[in-house]
């Protein structure tokens, strides 16, 4: 057996496995990645990037017959073919040629294989050949190894081979009839690609559309699903699914009705990636979810470290944010804390410090790429109340914002603003309506920044643009 000794050993090599390696060696210290699949992860080929070209270009052409003059320019319907091809290239064709060109610009060393934990700081790579390499860390074994999609324990499911996200990111061609198992994002914005593309879409959910967000958010993606030609059905489970001989998939429902379609896509939530990475060799459950400290060290089940705190997980694998975006800011945390921590330098673990990702719990953004388009952060009305604060609710029509008049005819939209009273800063922020992903950003810095709501009156917004419901929620709340 092979043995190398680096500072720090990554495992998994998407955004943030690659975030964690880099900051380690810009940090100065040595790092190891390992990975058996395709460098750059789940995003780079089957998430993030493939699925947003999916979208983009209907979007595009709605955002075009939206607005007379272009309505008139606009000659024919979507391309598909041209979509499939625009999707492949930012998927790099499935290979990795450049990310793994980029590891190597960056100094960081790359095992492909699988990688185990046999014991404390010690990585066996298992690689294509057979040959199995020992890496040792000098500080620290971080696991990026992200989730996979889950797949429910419905009778004859898993025989059906449906597709996951991964499928429905990748394909090469567009079912005639897809049905889809979920509510969640992919769900919503998997319906929204595939009813484009011209496939006869249903939607089967149990307990309701984009159910973490405003409930005034899923009401109106289900209407605008529903206008697409999308059938949403509320309040349904599958009880059984069978293909049969022809391909048909046949999904019996909880009312006793069937759905037929030619793909299903399971989009039912997300399970850890740490089935088999020699957790039992460390006293952890193998397939569990990790739990992790303030600054993302992992601990067992009664919150202590592992080993001397030499483990760490960032990412998915944590659970404690499942976006990218939110992973690799974990990344620069976990990475900038080793090399303190290997350096002997001063750890910043209070709210908002270097070393911690504080805005997991208080500040985290997303958006949902449907029509229309979805974006929140912080905290929904709800959850600010679950957790005892004194807030205030301000909301607004965006259709009667100046600039979005002028944006598109017809513009339909809706913004809300969740007020801490007691400090009088946002605490949550969210927005639905085309285009919105864009002004996510600013409600971004308000609530990390924690700006009051009366300096926020000088924040002047351009006149005229969608901005300017930052003014009308100010002057609706009555500041």
């Amino acid at each position: 057996m092979d043995n190398a000794t680096y500072d720090v050993i990554v495992i998994g090599a998407g955004p943030v496995g690659e975030n964690v390696a880099d900051r380690v060696v810009q940090g100065g210290l040595t790092a190891a990645i390992v990975e058996r699949e395709l460098v750059g992860g789940e995003c780079s080929y089957w998430a993030c990037m493939p699925t947003k070209a999916l979208l983009r270009s209907q979007t595009a052409l709605q955002a075009a017959r939206r607005l007379p003059g272009a309505r008139e320019a606009v000659t024919g319907d979507l391309d598909v073919a041209a979509v499939l091809r625009r999707r492949d290239s930012f998927a790099s064709n499935w290979k990795d040629d450049g990310q793994v060109s980029w590891l190597d610009s960056a100094g960081i060393a790359l095992y492909r294989g699988h990688g185990r934990i046999s014991s404390d700081r010690v990585v066996e790579v298992s690689g294509k050949e057979g040959v199995t390499i020992s890496l040792t860390a000098r500080h620290a074994v971080v696991v990026a190894t992200g989730s996979g999609a889950r797949v429910p324990d419905v009778p004859g499911l898993t025989e059906a081979t449906p597709w996951t996200s991964r499928e429905a990111a990748s394909a090469s061609e567009v079912p005639g009839r897809l049905a889809i198992i979920g509510g969640g994002v992919v769900a919503t914005e998997m319906a929204t690609a595939y009813a484009s593309f011209g496939s006869t879409v249903t939607v089967l959910v149990r307990d309701g559309v984009l159910q973490q967000a405003e409930p005034f958010v899923g009401e109106r993606v289900t209407q605008s699903l529903r206008e697409a030609g999308v059938t949403v059905r509320l309040g349904v489970e599958a009880t059984s699914v069978s293909r049969d001989d022809a391909g048909t998939v046949h999904i019996t429902l909880t009312d006793g009705e069937q759905v037929d379609a030619d793909e299903v896509l399971v989009a039912a939530g997300r399970t850890p990636n740490t089935q088999d990475i020699g957790l039992d060799t460390i006293g952890l459950k193998p397939g569990a979810w990790l739990t992790v400290d303030d600054t993302l060290r992992v601990v067992d089940d009664a919150g202590a470290l592992v080993g001397d705190g030499w483990l760490y997980a960032a990412g998915d694998v944590n659970r404690r944010v499942l976006l990218t975006h939110q992973g690799k800011y974990q990344a620069r945390a976990v990475g900038d804390v080793i090399v303190a921590r290997a350096k002997g330098e001063a750890v910043e673990d209070g709210p908002w410090g270097r070393h911690v990702a504080t805005a997991d719990q208080r500040a985290v953004p997303q958006v949902v790429f449907t029509d229309p388009e979805v974006a929140s952060v912080g905290l929904t009305a709800a959850a600010a109340e679950a957790a005892r604060l004194r807030v205030r609710v301000v909301d607004y029509d965006l259709a009667a914002v100046a600039g979005s008049a002028l944006h598109a005819d017809g513009y339909q939209g809706h913004a809300r603003m969740v007020v801490d009273e007691d400090r009088s800063v946002i605490v949550g922020f969210t927005l639905v309506g085309p285009d919105v992903a864009e002004l996510l950003h600013a409600a971004t810095i308000a609530i990390v920044g924690e700006v009051p709501l009366d300096r926020l009156w000088h924040a002047v917004p351009s006149y005229p643009t969608v901005s300017e419901v930052w003014l009308r929620l100010l002057e609706a709340y009555g500041r």
